[in-house]
């Protein structure tokens, strides 16, 4: 052996692939999400803020949430697949609650938010792309 070959007995520690194949499809569906979610919050804080500070206040954290999702999604490592998770799961957790809050009590958010009625406005985007991100970084988690 000449030191560059390897034997394939031995495992070989698992590549960081979470931003090849349909993972950079995963990406850009968050990066579009975290444009769209940014302008819709400054344009929503800018011009209505007092009409409905809540929903607008959480229309601002979905929008840093799809960021941080973004950037770590696109970065290798063992930290950034432990922020994709944590972002994952909290937007999934805020599509859920934001969701159900404003089917049951549509008076709790008198402006729709990008989590209202489960992403309805969105095609329930926003409902099924944590599920699917969750699915993405469980079946490429860093060994």
């Amino acid at each position: 052996m000449t030191g560059t070959e390897t034997n394939p007995a031995t495992p070989q520690p698992k590549k960081d692939t979470r931003n090849t194949g349909p993972g950079r499809l995963l990406i850009a569906v968050y990066a579009v999400f975290a444009l769209s979610a940014t302008a819709r919050a400054g344009y929503q804080i800018a011009t209505k803020f007092a009409e409905a500070p809540l929903a607008h206040i959480l229309s601002a954290l979905a929008a840093v949430v799809y960021i941080v999702a973004t950037i770590s999604l696109a970065k290798p490592g063992r930290t950034w697949f432990k922020v994709s998770v944590a972002a994952v799961l909290t937007e999934l957790i805020g599509v859920l609650v934001v969701g159900a809050i404003s089917l049951f009590d549509p008076v709790a958010f008198p402006h729709d938010t990008v989590w209202s009625l489960f992403g309805r406005g969105y095609g329930f985007v926003p409902l099924i792309l944590p599920i699917l991100g969750l699915l993405w970084l469980n079946k490429r988690r860093p060994s």
